[in-house]
């Protein structure tokens, strides 16, 4: 473990965990009825561990008791980080926090260093548990009186673990179709996919900003100012264009208020959670098309989401802005960003967009082997699942039951990727980077 480097030892604590996981749920006892093949299992625990939610088997009638809990413990540890659980787990056992460890705690939470990680650590527990408690509490108000004491309370706590973890996991077979004109369960149910989505460090600054007296409040971080400025605009524009496309199809025959829960939700889920309160396939074309660039951006760094982030969408256009005002530097907010900064949001960019290229066609040959003549929406539907595998976002538009070895096998690689992070897999698969680097000579090349 100790000539391992920070991202070679990320990224086998995710994969211990996953095949752990995998192992558990291929057990008799995690399913009802014949037990899971290997593959089946494994690719279940990676969409849990990588808080994806897309399936293969039907969580809530498929796994058992037993099973469903393996798959909520994944997601819990997954979406709060395996470097979290285990910095933590130092810290007390009183064996302190090496350099690997922070490294791996700042890549995954921070931004900028901090003076305490017992603090840190313990702010991110408490918050978990008092969101999650909350969102427990709102949704039994409707499961229990459906379902009984019992089954409400534990479908209320499975959801509220899945929506703040943005893994997209229900026990419901249709998702959350049933309960797409309830206010309460849209409300608490978006409410934690955003909270879940921003990132921890984002909540924690926010909790300070408000606590803070209105004379004496320090201004919010670039950071937290990108992300909730770009998440609000994802939110509100995905919404308006959903209902835009789909008042004359998909929405047709719905409610005013019901109508706007169903796109309102869509465009908070299609960014990274994965629940959906409407059948994707009723939606046009144009709509499914936004939801897959919705998916491709995902939420925000440090969060339990996955995607390209917002931050890296917003330094995009920072850097078009400045480059048309003519400035050789790159500035928002009356601050200016490093020129690094931008080099790893291009380097994301580009490698997340080699990435999917890569895996849609490779799913698209796996898939496909004797089609004479595609259909164009197969071709979109398989778009729609890389991208969701890639964004660890778990939404489909049903070609997740039609995956055989090869094609599981890519989603697989897919969501693990998405949610250990490409720079970071990119990281690992590099070694460690040497100290000194030659710098030869300039030579120009035409561009464009």
């Amino acid at each position: 473990m100790n000539s391992l480097t920070p991202a070679q030892a990320l990224v086998l604590y995710y994969a211990v965990a996953i095949f752990a996981g995998g192992l558990l749920l291929s057990t008799p006892y995690a399913a009802n009825g014949a037990p899971l093949s290997f593959l089946d299992a494994l690719f279940t625990a990676t969409s849990a561990q990588c808080v994806t939610g897309l399936s293969v088997v039907d969580t809530g009638s498929r796994l058992s008791g037993f099973g469903q809990g393996v798959v909520l413990a994944l997601i819990q540890v997954g979406g709060l980080g395996i470097t979290t659980f285990s910095v933590y787990l130092f810290i007390y056992l009183r064996v302190g926090v090496s350099l690997r460890g922070r490294w791996m705690i700042n890549e995954t939470l921070l931004h900028t260093p901090i003076s305490s990680w017992r603090d840190l650590l313990r702010s991110i527990f408490l918050t978990t548990l008092v969101i999650e408690g909350a969102g427990t509490l709102l949704l039994s108000l409707v499961f229990v009186p459906d379902l009984g004491l019992v089954q409400g309370l534990y479908c209320a706590l499975f959801h509220s673990v899945s929506a703040f973890c943005n893994a997209g996991f229900s026990l419901f077979p249709d998702s959350l179709i049933q309960y797409r004109a309830n206010a309460l369960v849209n409300l608490t149910i978006m409410g934690l996919i955003i909270l879940g989505g921003i990132g921890f460090l984002v909540m924690r600054e926010l909790a300070g900003f408000w606590s803070q007296k209105q004379v004496v409040r320090r201004p919010l971080s670039l950071h937290s100012r990108l992300v909730l400025m770009t998440s609000l605009a994802l939110i509100v524009l995905g919404a308006v264009t959903i209902g835009w496309l789909e008042h004359e199809d998909a929405l047709v025959g719905m409610g005013g208020m019901e109508a706007f829960w169903v796109a309102l939700f869509q465009s908070v889920s299609a960014r990274t959670a994965g629940f959906n309160t409407i059948d994707l396939d009723h939606f046009r074309v144009p709509t499914l098309f936004l939801m897959i660039m919705l998916m491709f951006i995902g939420a925000s760094p440090g969060s339990a989401g996955g995607g390209v982030k917002t931050t890296c969408l917003a330094l995009l256009f920072v850097v078009f802005y400045s480059r048309l005002k003519g400035s050789p530097h790159t500035n928002a907010f009356r601050r200016t960003i490093p020129d690094e900064v931008i080099s790893r949001a291009l380097s994301l960019l580009l490698l997340a967009i080699i990435l999917v290229s890569v895996a849609l066609f490779g799913l698209l040959v796996a898939q496909s082997p004797d089609w004479a003549h595609e259909n164009p929406r197969e071709f979109l539907g398989f778009m729609f699942e890389t991208v969701s595998a890639f964004g660890t976002v778990g939404l489909s538009m049903g070609s997740t039951g039609q995956l055989n070895v090869a094609g599981k096998c890519i989603v697989i690689v897919l969501m693990f990727v998405g949610r250990v992070g490409l720079l970071t897999m990119a990281f690992a698969i590099a070694g460690r980077t040497r100290a000194t680097a030659p710098h030869y000579a300039e030579e120009n090349i035409m561009i464009g």
